[in-house]
């Protein structure tokens, strides 16, 4: 069995203009979701990424650079992410499927993990 991860991708505008009781209700369908693919013992963990943007690092001639994020010019940015146990591709995109992140205009990415010990 490997481990995937579904990479949540979003753009900023997507849950924009809902009111806190939408929100609620928006984050208990990731709950009920989250639950079904537990139940199913394929739900290894997630989180939500931070809204604060993060550091970007690189090395530039050397030189450690870190800079705030995220870039304004940025149209879409990665809200989470959950890692599931599954048997190949199609199983992890089955999983994937009915995520309540597709039917908020959302993308989901599916990268499997390599164990580096």
């Amino acid at each position: 069995m490997s481990q995937y991860m579904l990479i949540l991708h979003e753009k900023p505008s997507d849950f924009a203009g809902l009111s806190a009781e939408e929100i609620q209700a928006v984050i208990m369908e990731y709950v009920v979701w989250r639950n079904k693919v537990e139940a199913a013992g394929k739900y290894v963990g997630s989180n939500k990424l931070a809204d604060e943007g993060g550091r970007h690092m690189s090395l530039v001639n050397g030189k450690l650079r870190v800079i705030d994020g995220p870039y304004t010019e940025a149209r879409e940015v990665i809200g989470g992410y959950f890692l599931v146990e599954a048997a190949s591709y199609d199983e992890a995109v089955a999983i994937a499927s009915d995520c309540p992140h597709l039917k908020y205009g959302g993308r989901i990415e599916v990268r499997q993990t390599e164990h580096t010990g």
